[in-house]
């Protein structure tokens, strides 16, 4: 084990030389990186893959050498508390999540809203938690979005700021396109706008948002915000149960047996399907 750790750092540092004087990044910033990059975190490097979860075996790595970059690092910082998460070290996650966090960090804000939205080491606070996501959704992350969406689902929300967020992020994020395009469709923070919210549900679509392909295959169907297509919108439906939307299996499969045979009660006694 430790001669493989330290061939995998001869290699680390050999790339981290290789990038030049005015990109290198230090050898344990490039580790840190490799075992414990957040997949979804903006700041990530286009370079690195990312891991959605810390290997069980990674997390001593991580925390060491994360650690070692964090101090010149948020991105480090971030991941650092990653790495204590994994390892079950609650208090240290926070702590470093805050830290990175001040530095500009927007996916420890995510973190960060999450911990304050669910009360999980923390006080809970919504309106912390709101505040933490708007941040993030007001520089793009995609999480800091469809959770800021989220919450203005509740009764202190401010639907017109949420709308007001996600339009700045819809002009390059997918997520935002999709939530943008829910609060045209119910005209939530403002007018209804079938066909605006069908503009944005087809962008999303086009980079495989299965929430935005269900409701392309719906608007479709119902010829909301444009043509009605019944063979676009099985298409569309068929796409979205792919990636694995519910919504979207129980639509085809409205498709596949539309008609209902009731008794004298109206009670469903049968489907009648193709």
């Amino acid at each position: 084990m430790k001669r493989a750790l330290q061939g995998l750092l001869i290699v680390v540092v050999a790339a981290a030389l290789a990038q030049g004087p005015a990109h290198a990044q230090s050898a344990d910033l490039v580790l840190c990186d490799r075992v414990a990059a957040d997949p979804a975190d903006p700041d990530k490097p286009v370079d690195a893959k990312g891991v959605t979860d810390i290997a069980a075996s990674d997390i001593a790595t991580a925390i060491k050498f994360c650690k070692s970059a964090a101090s010149s690092s948020r991105r480090a910082m971030y991941q650092l508390g990653r790495a204590y998460a994994a390892n079950r070290q609650a208090a240290e996650a926070l702590a470093a999540w805050r830290k990175a966090a001040d530095k500009g960090s927007t996916s420890a804000m995510v973190e960060l809203g999450v911990l304050y939205g669910t009360g999980a080491g923390v006080a809970r606070d919504e309106a912390q938690a709101r505040k933490l996501f708007e941040r993030a959704a007001q520089a793009g992350n995609p999480r800091g979005i469809s959770n800021l969406a989220a919450l203005g689902g509740g009764a202190s929300s401010d639907p017109a700021r949420s709308r007001e967020l996600l339009s700045k992020a819809a002009e390059t994020n997918a997520e935002a396109q999709y939530q943008l395009g829910m609060m045209l469709a119910e005209g939530n923070g403002g007018a209804r706008d079938d066909t605006a919210a069908r503009a944005l549900f087809e962008k999303a679509a086009s980079q495989n948002h299965p929430g935005a392909l269900a409701q392309m295959g719906a608007f479709a169907q119902e010829g909301r915000g444009g043509p009605k297509d019944s063979d676009a919108a099985k298409a569309y439906y068929q796409r979205a149960a792919a990636l694995g939307d519910e919504d979207a299996k129980k639509a085809l499969e409205r498709l596949r047996c539309p008609y209902t045979i009731k008794d004298k009660r109206g009670n469903v006694v049968t489907n009648l399907c193709f």
